[in-house]
């Protein structure tokens, strides 16, 4: 068998770049690769979001074209995976840690991000929130930011690539022949595909995928892990942001209850707790339904699956949501019944995705999206496939290469910033 081109890995990254290569760039002989069903193995296990408000120039650029881009998918298709615009509300009790937030606001609109409201006090913030808590002494409402349906998005893109020839495979790659310094073949389950050009988007495999072309990237994964249940007392408005309390807590736990966790050695849910619990609301006017996320456990592992089971999460994200939103607390006496799964953020030291070449000739990457995956595939897949067909790079580019740890000013900004990973 020949191909152009063959993407190993169909989540929502590798069914963008072959959206992009087949459907906007007209090439043909694609082939779209993964030992799963498209969209199955973390892309469907995502929160959904995106934004535009980012603390650099580069995210910024990034996520302007992939909004702009979702606008346009939603427009072609009707707006089959329901893109909303409901905004990130980011809310604080602490006045110092406000201050640091408008002074944020003034450098990421600076950067082209926005646009946003500020609160600059707790009553302004609950005129228009009132569900939130009295301790909140304001806020940032970021205005180009929302959800949609990420398996709705890929499932459109996957449909339209495969009408215009897309072939996808089920198969895993196994070997890639880069003899002489170049892409010659890929081996997938016993079958060679003789192609000049090979796309590592395999998610949280890339590492693994990128070592069959003898390259040793640098990103590591992490646990991701979120909870949806219904909020049948209709506590949460239909229509609210995704709201995030941007301060560490405490959770009150009864002295029986913190004897219990004691025992358990759960001192992580005991002592100061991180910041960003958030939720968002999930489904449309009718629904219940609400998703809560709050990555305290910071667990940094090889990808296997299934993933660690941490049966107190629900019970703990609920806590966290009810220092943000006073009205959840009944819930604390009869948790409602929960859905947990989750995923890996495979992210880089400072948190930017790498969208380049990738070592020997015909070799390409596209990955380390940490938890923004879906809001940057969009734009991501259309850097990639401009990478690939050489067309014009937009500006963004060069800071999504591996090149990029080749500049010491970079590495000396990146060792600058006291960074937990996110961004």
């Amino acid at each position: 068998m020949k191909a152009g081109a063959v993407v190993c890995g169909a989540g929502i990254a590798g069914v963008a770049t072959a959206f992009q290569l087949v459907v906007e760039q007209g090439m043909r002989d694609v082939v779209l690769v993964d030992p799963l069903p498209p969209l199955t193995l973390t892309s469907d296990k995502s929160s959904e979001c995106y934004r535009n408000w980012w603390p650099n120039a580069p995210m910024v650029g990034l996520m302007n074209r992939s909004i702009d881009l979702l606008e346009d998918y939603a427009h072609r298709s009707g707006n089959a995976f329901h893109l909303t615009r409901h905004g990130y509300l980011y809310v604080t009790a602490d006045r110092d840690r406000l201050s640091a937030m408008e002074a944020e606001a003034g450098l990421i609109t600076d950067l082209g991000g926005g646009p946003h409201d500020f609160y600059a006090d707790g009553d302004r913030l609950r005129a228009h929130f009132p569900f939130l808590t009295e301790s909140a002494v304001g806020g940032l409402h970021a205005r180009r930011a929302g959800w949609f349906s990420a398996q709705q998005l890929g499932a459109w893109m996957l449909a339209e690539a495969k009408a215009a020839g897309l072939e996808l495979i089920k198969g895993e790659a196994t070997s890639i022949d880069s003899s002489g310094d170049r892409i010659r073949s890929v081996t997938v389950d016993g079958a060679t595909i003789e192609t000049p050009v090979v796309i590592n988007a395999a998610g949280p495999m890339v590492k693994k995928v990128a070592r069959l072309v003898g390259v040793d990237l640098p990103v590591y994964s992490e646990v991701h892990i979120k909870v949806a249940f219904r909020d049948h007392l209709r506590v949460i408005p239909r229509d609210s942001p995704m709201v995030i309390w941007t301060d560490p807590q405490q959770l009150d736990w009864s002295k029986e209850e913190r004897s219990g966790l004691e025992e358990m050695g759960r001192d992580d849910l005991l002592n100061e707790m991180p910041p960003m619990c958030h939720y968002r609301p999930e489904g449309g006017v009718g629904s219940e339904w609400i998703v809560g996320l709050w990555e305290y456990h910071r667990l940094i592992q090889e990808p296997v699956w299934p993933l660690p089971d941490d049966s107190l999460y629900p019970e703990a994200v609920m806590r966290g949501l009810t220092t943000l939103v006073p009205g959840l607390r009944p819930y604390l006496d009869h948790l409602p019944q929960p859905v947990v799964d989750g995923g890996y953020y495979t992210k880089t030291r400072e948190n930017r995705p790498l969208v380049t070449r990738l070592g020997p000739a015909g070799s390409y990457l596209i990955g380390a999206f940490s938890g923004f995956g879906v809001m940057a595939a969009a734009a991501a897949g259309e850097l990639l496939a401009q990478l690939v067909t050489g067309r014009e790079l937009p500006v963004y580019a060069r800071s999504f290469g591996l090149d990029r740890y080749q500049d010491p000013s970079y590495l000396a900004e990146i060792d600058a910033v006291s960074n937990t990973g996110q961004i």
